[in-house]
């Protein structure tokens, strides 16, 4: 009779333990939760909200591999650059974010934002973290599949510019245009704004 006994307790035992192990492996399992501000660009760890920076964020999302809305955005916002006084360009801080972490790595983005200015800083989150910040300011994007293609697939994806306090509130969204004029009058305007807050 001692016999079961001590092997119906070895047995819970067991059983026990094999629970706790299971458990512990599934949690290591899950990908832990990201702040949706701590990006990467290059090698560097770059906080979107930094309190201590006080310049004003001007975000185009878009991804490396787009064929002409992305690159036409970010040429404009090249010469809007170019046209504002040193002392305004010290105080903005231009940023271009991937929607496509599965090929944009945080290299990739770096050295496609500098292609265009080297004030423009490309980031990359990962998925979690680029779809937090797009429900944030609103911004639509799909995959779409391409067949045949080289490519595998392209990011659809609404174009805007959105001008951000440091804390990461939204000031203003300018849409896609092609008059680097428009953004400079947003900047001229908004840095007042961020100035006095």
């Amino acid at each position: 009779m001692k016999k079961w006994i001590i092997l119906a307790l070895a047995l819970c035992a067991g059983l026990i333990t094999r629970y706790v192990v299971d458990k512990g492996d599934t949690a290591a399992a899950v990908e832990p939760a990201y702040s949706m501000n701590i990006l990467e660009s290059g090698d560097q760890t770059i906080d979107l909200y930094d309190q201590e920076d006080p310049r004003l964020r001007i975000i185009y999302f878009g991804y490396t591999h787009c064929p002409d809305v992305c690159p036409t955005s970010l040429a404009v916002l090249s010469a809007a650059l170019k046209e504002v006084k040193q002392d305004q360009l010290d105080q903005i801080w231009p940023i271009f974010i991937t929607l496509d972490p599965e090929r944009d790595s945080p290299t990739k983005s770096a050295e496609y934002a500098q292609y265009f200015h080297k004030k423009i800083i490309g980031m990359t989150g990962n998925a979690i973290q680029t779809k937090a910040l797009a429900e944030k300011y609103g911004v639509l994007y799909m995959r779409t599949e391409l067949k045949n293609s080289a490519l595998e697939y392209a990011i659809d994806h609404s174009s805007y510019f959105y001008f951000l306090k440091p804390d990461g509130s939204l000031l203003e969204q300018v849409p896609h245009t092609l008059n680097s004029a428009i953004l400079v009058d947003a900047i001229d305007r908004l840095l007042i704004i961020n100035g006095d807050s």
